[in-house]
């Protein structure tokens, strides 16, 4: 009997895959570049000959495994397996993917956002706990998010569900690349923290080495910025006093609304730890309704790189659970 699923996280730089068993133990995983080159077209051909190369040369057969779930960026039509507006992979026109990779491999396959994807993975094997009402919320590149209420994903009328990045928090603010002002995503991703960083650094009179790095026009990441703040540099704090208020204040308009057992923080903001956990707590109970306040809990996530495709692949074993 087929005991084992196997996971795809794809990515603009990377694409992850994993063979996994049904209770969710990577049993291994590899990665391989993701090649956008003639708008995409090598991607999913790529994939198809990395996983058929890697059965063959493991001891498992095609008749081991359950099936392949892939998390992937861009608007996904779950129903019909298709991609469209992944512009990070260069895939500007709907992409057959389901088909292609069904017929190369012969597996079923199922497929969902990579974000939605991540907190399958989380909510599964990582913070959630099993919880069935978590929230995710993954600070990258971008802010990306995902909703599951009742133990089912929420996707939408139109797949839009859980859309975190896309939640306003300053009226008239910067403008995002969906063409709306004042996005979280816009202040809270790894791009945003420097944006911000950048802005406050023109209006900051004291000494700091964020200020002296923003004036001789160093490079500024993220990273060095929760780190300068760590220890001590005044500009830092402040960037990320202002980073952690707006993260706060839309996490709690979202608990507001869901009340979930755990909102999960990921991505590579993440990484900021209690530096950025802290603060936005304390800023997300100022502003959550007070029962709310009391029962939401504010966790880092626990998975890291593996999140991706831990969830896929636990897309495999939900489809079949359902046919």
């Amino acid at each position: 009997m087929a005991r084992n699923l196997i996971g795809i996280d794809l990515g603009g730089t990377t694409t992850k895959m994993a063979f996994l068993s049904v209770s969710g133990e990577v049993l291994t995983k590899w990665n391989i570049p993701t090649d956008i080159s003639d708008e995409g077209s090598h991607i999913v051909p790529n994939i198809i000959e990395s996983i058929n190369q890697h059965i063959t040369n493991s001891e498992f057969s095609k008749d081991d495994f359950i099936g392949i779930g892939m998390g992937t960026p861009g608007s996904v039509d779950i129903e019909n397996g298709t991609v469209i507006g992944a512009f990070n992979l260069n895939w500007k026109k709907r992409q057959q993917v389901r088909d292609q990779i069904q017929a190369g491999i012969g597996l079923q396959f199922i497929l969902d956002n990579d974000a939605n994807v991540a907190s399958l993975g989380e909510y599964w094997k990582g913070a959630g706990e099993k919880d069935a009402d978590v929230v995710f919320v993954t600070l990258g590149t971008g802010v990306g998010g995902g909703v599951i209420a009742g133990g089912h994903l929420l996707h939408g009328v139109n797949g839009g569900a859980g859309e975190l990045g896309h939640v306003t928090v300053q009226p008239n603010g910067y403008l995002c690349t969906c063409g709306k002002r004042g996005c979280l995503e816009q202040y809270a991703s790894a791009t945003g923290v420097v944006h911000v960083a950048a802005d406050m650094a023109k209006d900051f009179m004291g000494t700091s080495r964020l200020k002296e790095m923003e004036d001789n026009q160093e490079s500024v990441t993220s990273k060095m910025i929760f780190y300068l703040a760590d220890n001590g540099d005044i500009l830092a704090n402040q960037v990320v006093d202002r980073v952690t208020f707006y993260l706060g204040l839309a996490l709690a308009n979202v608990a507001n609304i869901l009340n979930p057992a755990n909102i999960i923080i990921g991505g590579g903001v993440s990484n900021a730890g209690n530096t950025l956990l802290q603060p936005t707590t304390r800023y997300f109970q100022e502003n959550a309704f007070p029962a709310v306040r009391d029962s939401t809990k504010l966790r880092l996530a626990q998975l890291g790189n593996d999140a991706g495709v831990i969830g896929a692949a636990s897309l495999a074993l939900r489809f079949q659970k359902s046919n």
